[in-house]
């Protein structure tokens, strides 16, 4: 293991943790706004159909996804300015 890699390692975790409550909260806001509902079906929901419950599972990981690349491209460029070098 690189030893630039070693302090990052918490740091990024840390991230990645707030990077998902953040996330959950604009998938939440994301879902009320689209389906003028206050919560996303759930996939066991048998009084959803399977266009919501699928529609609300892409929506999901699309939000999850690109706030986990903006916080963990956000994390590195921090280090490395701090550093002057590129984490992992």
């Amino acid at each position: 293991m690189k030893a630039s890699k070693v302090p990052y390692k918490p740091v990024g975790m840390a991230m990645g943790a707030l990077g998902g409550v953040l996330a959950g909260a604009l998938f939440q806001q994301a879902w009320k706004r689209l389906a003028q509902e206050e919560r996303a079906p759930h996939a066991t929901d048998e009084h959803r159909g399977w266009g919501e419950i699928l529609s609300a599972a892409v929506l999901q990981g699309a939000v999850f996804a690109g706030v986990k690349a903006a916080v963990d491209r956000g994390g590195a460029t921090a280090v490395r300015r701090l550093t002057g070098s590129w984490p992992g």
